[in-house]
């Protein structure tokens, strides 16, 4: 292709289907391979890619040499998040549905701010947000058959700042706008920190986000009668209750806090209740764990991503409320030059009326790719498999006594920490302890993890969550785990000449106590 003049075709199919073969092929090389990468980066922090590859100014065209440079110059800087030794955070899942989904987002690349700029765009959304919230047995208010509905959002950041914008907004019409320095928000130490931040952009006082504190008395769920007490305080010192959030999975641990009764304190008081269930939602599409979302039919408000660990690529996060002329209240903007018949009869849905920006993507597609290619069954077995390698690695930990579990298992995450030795319980040592592990462990670039604070603990965290995890990955982890943790407890010993130097053998720990027999596979 001549780059100059007036001969660029920025959009020959021939072109693209020459090149677009070479990125498909990378693609799929890059998965096939993915494990021979170093999971985290093992870049330095003053890491830079090339200079002479960011500074170079193409001025002619020189073929399609992308890949080579995606693989020499990108890949050394990158954490491989689909990885199946990748157990930090949350999972960010990929499928091959998912994929195809954003392919064909991609290459439609329409701007589906409003019905009429591509109606199948809107509709498309409303249904497949129908058929996951059926899945999920929502009730009937949150679907688009009635005054609620579904709209995807880029995260559960996103979602969790537009329902306070609404709650806000609600509250303000009643109570006046001056009222705004008064206004009181709820949730946990557990919760995301997403709910901070709504806050500071929706202008809620710092000091008026109540983040109230969680013990491991409630697995560090949010106590109901704390929360009543709170309210009642501030009620009584003239504030103004709002907004109070739940979580289905928090990020620490991924307790369950009890909606029910939080959703009754929150409708006693006219308050906005939002569930946050951006990563344990997905399990929920199962019997089994469907009884962690009991309550919602309370809620105003519901949250989970697909893109964590719904086989979606990133991004697609699913909102529902309850009511969508609250979202369009305190979000909708009519300028001229986006009037049509349509909207203007109040016939269609617009969803640049449920979010912060105005131009959106046709995400939809690759949640109908993902339900439509896998279906429920795949789906539920796909979620189930997870959780019982979530189970194992947890009877893994349970039966070597130089660890500990800090807090009960519900879903894939397993929160865990190293035991200092016994003539040394001081917290501080046992956090520098793990955190030392944690170091350790990422460093060697087979295994990624992270860690939070439990009541002042510093604990490991692992989260099976990778489509391409099995059970060897797990096994694999664990013994990454159990050689760093025997190099960390045995180097004083080593440099007096007590231990040797090597780990001992499997199903012996270094403390002298044999392991009881692993589950069988």
């Amino acid at each position: 292709m001549d780059g100059g003049g007036g001969g660029l075709k920025p959009m020959d199919s021939e072109q693209l289907r020459e090149y677009g073969h070479q990125m498909v092929d990378f693609v799929a090389d890059y998965y096939k391979n993915i494990e021979n990468y170093p999971v985290l980066s093992q870049v330095e922090e003053c890491f830079q890619i090339p200079y002479c590859f960011i500074a170079e100014l193409y001025y002619f065209f020189g073929g399609f040499h992308l890949v080579v440079d995606v693989q020499s110059k990108i890949l050394p800087g990158v954490t491989h998040w689909q990885s199946p030794n990748f157990y930090a955070y949350y999972p960010a899942n990929s499928s091959v549905a998912g994929f195809l989904g954003e392919i064909l987002s991609a290459g439609i690349n329409m701007v589906g701010f409003s019905w009429i700029t591509s109606p199948a765009a809107t509709e498309l959304e409303m249904i497949v947000l129908d058929w996951l919230g059926k899945l999920l047995k929502l009730p009937q208010e949150f679907l688009s058959s009635g005054h609620g509905g579904g709209v995807i959002q880029g995260s559960a950041s996103e979602a969790v700042l537009v329902v306070l914008l609404a709650a806000r907004d609600k509250t303000l019409r009643m109570v006046g706008k001056s009222a705004l320095g008064k206004l009181v928000v709820y949730g946990s130490d557990q919760t995301h920190s997403a709910l901070q931040k709504a806050c500071q952009i929706a202008g809620i006082h710092p000091e008026n986000c109540r983040l109230l504190k969680t013990d491991s008395s409630t697995d560090y769920a949010l106590s109901p009668e704390i929360v009543s007490e709170a309210i009642s305080h501030d009620i009584s010192i003239g504030l103004i209750p709002f907004f109070l959030c739940g979580t289905v999975g928090t990020t620490s641990s991924a307790t369950v806090d009890p909606l029910y009764s939080l959703a009754k304190i929150a409708k006693s008081n006219g308050m906005w209740f939002h569930v946050d269930a951006a990563y344990a939602g997905s399990a929920c599409i199962c019997p089994e764990y469907r009884k962690y979302l009991d309550g919602v039919e309370e809620a105003d408000s519901f949250n989970m991503n697909a893109h964590k660990w719904f086989l979606t690529n990133f991004d697609c996060s699913a909102l529902w409320v309850k009511d969508r002329n609250a979202l369009i209240q305190s979000l909708s903007t009519n300028p001229e030059f986006l009037k049509n018949k349509a909207s203007q009869a109040n016939l269609v849905v617009d969803y640049k009326d449920w979010q912060i920006p105005l131009g959106r993507r046709f995400r939809s597609l690759k949640l109908w790719m993902v339900l439509r290619l896998y279906g429920v069954e795949n789906l539920q077995n796909y979620l189930r498999n997870h959780i019982e390698l979530a189970r194992y690695f947890q009877v893994c930990v349970g039966q070597d006594p130089r660890f500990e579990i800090v807090a009960p298992r519900k879903f894939s995450l397993v929160c865990f920490r190293l035991l200092p030795p016994v003539d040394d319980n001081e917290t501080r040592g046992s956090n520098k302890l793990n955190q030392d592990l944690l170091e350790a462990v990422n460093s060697t670039g087979r295994v990624f993890i992270t860690h939070t604070a439990l009541s002042g603990m510093y604990t490991l965290r692992l989260v099976v969550g990778a489509p391409l995890t099995e059970r060897r990955h797990i096994d694999a982890a664990w013994k990454v785990l159990q050689d760093e943790a025997f190099t960390l407890l045995c180097s004083p010993l080593q440099e007096n000449g007590n231990l040797p130097k090597s780990p001992p053998p499997i199903g012996f720990f270094g403390n002298g106590f044999k392991a009881e027999p692993l589950p069988q596979k």
